[in-house]
């Protein structure tokens, strides 16, 4: 599977579970535009690389324990929205990168 294939899955453990899911060739980059910036940070965002499948199925799992969410990239965004676990309105953009959290 190539890196652009790829979706990087890390659940942090805190008061609540906060999943980052992210496109894996977005890893380590930084973008700005205007006052926004998002910084792809290893520490946040690296974590196992999983096939559409699995994330879907990750996904369903943690529903019991209503994590937060932290979701980037193009494919990580659509698989989401397929998912339901986000709709568009709730998408920005930062330098055409799609960004979306769900609280």
């Amino acid at each position: 599977m190539s890196n652009k294939n790829k979706i990087l899955v890390k659940v942090h453990e805190s008061y609540r579970k906060v999943v980052a899911i992210s496109d894996a060739e977005l890893l380590g980059k930084h973008f700005k535009q205007g006052n926004l910036q998002l910084d792809v940070n290893k520490h946040f965002y690296e974590g196992q690389e999983m096939t559409e499948e699995e994330v879907v199925k990750l996904i369903k799992a943690l529903e019991k324990d209503s994590p937060s969410y932290n979701i980037l990239g193009q494919r990580a965004i659509a698989l989401c929205i397929k998912e339901n676990l986000i709709q568009e309105q709730g998408i920005k953009k930062i330098s055409g990168i799609p960004h979306a959290m769900v609280f």
